[in-house]
């Protein structure tokens, strides 16, 4: 098992090579055998929704999702709404975020740098989560990988009043899919620093940024007046910081042994070639030491890198290499900056959620992809051949190593609760006429997602349905005609979380119905249905009858 040096020659089969890889692994298991958590409920519900009635939603709960529930909502009229038509968006941006992390890769350090990143990226465990979740963060992360790679384009000198509008617009979109996502911003601008860009570099970057941020700037100000929908977030404690000092750690490493090679990435400086390029692995030298240009790794504008004139395949010197950014010059913001930005957000108010800065993986797998390199310049230094071994070889060991955790990322049990699971018992159960509780009213959701299993039934709480409401869950009734409406039902189904997903019930709508159906109903029977409990309970008779 060897990697093709043809392969190696053709940039555009380096950046498609990653991409089949990672829709392989998201197409693997995408059903997560038929099920369906709460966050994607949310999304499936609100996709179902009419163009009105989301609009109407947004004005109450969720603007920040709205590019993505209204992009949702086209693919379920077109398409009709189901677990793949939920997930696929994300397979396939996650898999354009590969394409474009192997070409950045490649083109700063070679093709075995760009490979093994972008090979990389799809077998990282959070990513792999991501990569089958009906959510937005892997449409962001797709779109921070295009804005990266713009930027890297511009930082080369290949830059054009078109490069930084697709830039500004990448941004753009990738904030309306969660403004969290401008944190790029800075990590874009600490490459920009690092790699000395020229002063019309960094001052048309300055306008494509300040374009991008004034376009999100009113959906982050809309936004603060809904902010009560990440109060479930904890507040900033030590061990919320273990995981990015573990990533940090493994990002630093791949820019040191990278530094030490030359420029950042296992490549000599100046030349744009690794060890393994400069011994013969993807391309051949003369005593001279100029190259020729079927150098695999090496791009082909290497006298422009070096900012000199010259000859593409002449080996320059080593020095510095004025405005062209080195993979850890790329990779070490990327991946530091939205992980510190966040957690300084959230010491004023708790936000730190690792899938809010998905995107800051694409720096580990670059950096990781730096390591890659080194690797192969090593052994190219012992025996060629064998250098075209090691990537391979890296991702087979890798895959086999994760496969436990890659087969219980594609369970139900990955996910808090299964929604349809809980709709299909409850199908089973369900007598026409019973009576339908949610504890709490967000676990309508159930029914929301798969109305008719609840065919014959009555959500007897509920007074306005989320759509007529403008809201995700309804809006119920008050306590006291709750009470009265389950006293009227003879039999009442209860949708709720199971022990241990549970939280205490702190509302007095819901105190009303646990003491009512502990009061005046008896339970007959109690299921727990992968993180959520249905019960049926019936009517007491009442003293002196019976």
């Amino acid at each position: 098992m060897t990697c093709d040096p043809r392969v190696l020659r053709r940039p555009l089969l380096v950046g498609l090579i990653p991409a089949v890889w990672t829709v392989a692994l998201g197409l693997w298991g995408l059903s997560r055998q038929n099920s369906v958590w709460r966050d994607e409920a949310a999304t499936w519900q609100v996709a179902r929704r009419s163009t009105g009635d989301i609009v109407r939603m947004l004005e109450h709960v969720d603007v920040v999702h709205s590019l993505f529930y209204l992009c949702m909502h086209g693919l379920f009229a077109g398409f009709g709404p189901s677990t793949t038509v939920l997930r696929l968006p994300s397979v396939l941006a996650v898999a354009a975020a590969a394409a474009c992390v192997a070409l950045i890769g490649h083109r700063l350090a070679g093709a075995y740098v760009g490979l093994g990143a972008g090979l990389v990226l799809g077998l990282l465990p959070a990513v792999q989560f991501y990569l089958q979740e009906g959510r937005p963060y892997a449409l962001v992360a797709a779109g921070s990988a295009v804005s990266t790679l713009l930027l890297v384009n511009a930082l080369r000198g290949r830059a054009r009043k078109r490069t930084w509008a697709a830039y500004a617009c990448a941004v753009l979109v990738c904030g309306w899919l969660n403004w969290l996502a401008l944190l790029i911003l800075p990590a874009h601008l600490i490459t920009l620093l690092w790699s000395r860009a020229p002063r019309g570099v960094r001052v048309r970057w300055a306008v494509a940024a300040g374009a991008a941020t004034a376009g999100v700037l009113p959906l982050a100000l809309f936004s603060l007046d809904q902010s009560g929908q990440v109060s479930w977030v904890p507040p900033l404690t030590w061990h919320m910081m273990i995981g990015p000092a573990i990533l940090l750690a493994i990002g630093g490493l791949g820019g040191l042994l990278g530094r030490r090679a030359g420029t950042g990435t296992g490549t000599a400086p100046g030349t744009g070639m690794g060890t393994a390029e400069r011994t013969g692995v993807g391309g051949r030298t003369d005593r001279t030491g100029r190259a020729d240009r079927t150098d695999l790794a090496g791009p082909p504008d290497l006298a422009n890198r070096a900012g000199r004139p010259g000859s593409a395949g002449t080996v320059e010197p080593p020095g510095p290499v004025t405005g062209s950014p080195s993979v850890a010059a790329v990779g070490l913001p990327l991946l530091a900056v939205p992980q510190l930005g966040l957690i300084g957000l959230s010491l004023v108010k708790p936000l730190f959620v690792d899938r809010y800065i998905l995107f800051s993986l694409l720096g580990l797998a670059l950096l990781i992809g730096a390591l890659i390199g080194r690797a192969v310049d090593e052994v190219a230094r012992r025996s060629r051949p064998a250098a075209h071994c090691v990537l391979p070889v890296l991702v087979a060991v890798a895959l086999v190593a994760l496969l436990p955790q890659s087969l219980a990322k594609r369970s139900p049990a990955s996910r808090v609760d299964d929604v349809l699971a809980a709709a299909e018992r409850t199908r089973q159960l369900k007598h026409d006429g019973d009576g339908v509780l949610f504890i709490p009213a967000a676990r309508r959701d159930t029914w929301l997602v798969t109305p008719d299993a609840f065919t014959g039934t009555r959500d007897i709480a509920l007074a306005e349905t989320p759509e007529e409401s403008g809201t995700l869950k309804g809006v119920e009734a008050s306590p006291a005609r709750v009470r009265a409406a389950m006293l009227a039902q003879r039999r009442i189904l209860l949708v709720t979380d199971a022990t241990g997903v549970a939280r205490p019930t702190r509302g007095r709508r819901d105190r009303t119905k646990a003491e009512v159906l502990a009061t005046h109903f008896t339970l007959v029977s109690d299921e727990r249905i992968r993180g959520r409990r249905v019960a049926v309970y019936e009517r007491l008779a009442p003293a002196g009858r019976g």
